[in-house]
């Protein structure tokens, strides 16, 4: 074996919700729905010859408490690694492009207000009006 590509470790994650909206009685979406989301957004940015970012689809429970309550929801996170060998001269700027692209199609697919996504050092929220207010009772 030998190295055939190296550079700095840009790691990055996507972290959103599988249930529509903020009822418990909404339906979530499954890992497999939630995958072919993920394969039409890469097929679509290579068929307009633009970079993909590959990466593991791990299906989960998000955990949270709030004055007065306590809830989880189902939630996928897709996360990787920026491609040192595929991607290595990919500014992150254009990364984080890509990555809010990713985050506003998941939130349009699966009726999500909030996607959580890191990358590198930085982590930033992606919101879209909903007009529902959180389960906390937090202002939209």
């Amino acid at each position: 074996m030998k190295t055939i590509g190296s550079g700095p470790r840009r790691s990055f994650a996507v972290t959103f919700g599988t249930r529509p909206g903020y009822a418990p009685c909404g339906v979530p979406r499954s890992p497999d729905e939630v995958q072919e989301i993920v394969l039409d957004w890469m097929e679509a940015r290579l068929k307009e010859t633009k970079f993909i970012l590959t990466g593991v689809l791990t299906p989960g429970q998000a955990l949270y408490a709030y004055p007065g309550g306590r809830g989880h929801e189902p939630v996928c996170v897709f996360a990787g690694e920026v491609s040192v060998l595929y991607c290595a001269d990919v500014a992150d700027g254009d990364v984080e492009v890509a990555l809010n692209e990713l985050a506003d199609l998941l939130a349009e697919k699966l009726g999500q207000t909030r996607v959580y996504v890191s990358y590198a050092e930085f982590a930033w929220v992606r919101e879209r009006e909903s007009g529902q207010p959180s389960p906390s009772g937090e202002p939209k």
